[in-house]
């Protein structure tokens, strides 16, 4: 049953979500906004699958139950590695039709995305929003190389499954295909919100250890490194970067003496 939703506003978007009748959706701990009465509110530390299933649901007794358990603590162990909210909060309408608000952390937009069972969704840390009870959220691991080279590339959310996810960043979204752009774009990486999978995601240097990669990391604002997507699929960027953001407000306080470089030697707020 395709989830009913309507993303309403500008700089800082909300999502009003309409449920039928015992229809769940799901939302990371913070995102939420308002429902409606008849909508009832659980909070649970599983995902819908493999530890968020309704209490009681787990079947085989006693080795069902440890089962779940332990799928429950795999999910909040690596939640915990990846920084994400340790629980979900699930909404269920009741006796009717309800109506829930979800928003994002940061101004600027936010993006439905429809899953049919044969690709999955990557998201940077803390793009998810809310999604159907019959998408499951994961983390997925990017491999040592490119999460020590890229930094915000190295651990990703994962969303599999048959329904509809919402996902929010910071600034304007552009929608883009690299098989349209010869294959491959390079990007901030702080600028990568989300891509299908089929893309490949990888970091590559800025120029080589010459003078000219050197005026790039240190003058050019990007540090040392880009994100690299590769293939035909779907990827979705952001505008604005986190640390971007950071950096303004940091400033705007006093408290950035950036200056002129904005490169490796920018101070990093947070």
């Amino acid at each position: 049953m395709t989830l009913q939703q309507e993303i309403v506003g500008n700089a800082m978007q909300m999502a009003v979500v309409n449920l039928y009748p015992g229809q769940t959706v799901y939302c990371e701990a913070g995102k939420f906004l308002f429902k409606t009465a008849n909508v009832t509110m659980e909070t649970r530390l599983g995902g819908p699958n493999g530890g968020g299933q309704p209490q009681g649901g787990g079947g085989g007794g006693m080795g069902g139950m440890l089962r779940q358990a332990m799928g429950t603590a795999m999910q909040v162990g690596q939640r915990m590695l990846a920084g994400e909210s340790l629980a979900f909060q699930y909404f269920t309408a009741q006796g009717g039709e309800g109506t829930v608000g979800f928003a994002g952390v940061l101004p600027g937009e936010m993006r439905a995305l429809e899953l049919d069972g044969t690709r999955a969704w990557f998201a940077e840390k803390d793009a998810f929003v809310a999604a159907e009870s019959s998408v499951e959220f994961g983390i997925a691991f990017q491999g040592g190389r490119t999460g020590m080279s890229g930094g915000e590339g190295f651990i990703l959310e994962k969303f599999t499954g048959r329904g509809t996810v919402i996902i929010a960043g910071a600034g304007n979204f552009i929608d883009l295909n690299p098989a349209d752009f010869g294959g491959r774009i390079e990007v901030d990486t702080g600028c990568v919100v989300a891509f299908e999978e089929g893309i490949q995601y990888g970091v590559q240097r800025i120029g080589g250890l010459n003078r000219q990669g050197l005026m790039n990391a240190v003058f050019g604002g990007e540090g040392l490194s880009l994100a690299t997507l590769e293939g035909n699929g779907r990827v979705i960027l952001q505008s604005l970067t986190i640390e971007g953001l950071a950096n303004a407000l940091k400033k705007a306080q006093g408290g950035d003496k950036q200056g002129p470089t904005g490169g490796l030697f920018s101070t990093h707020a947070g």
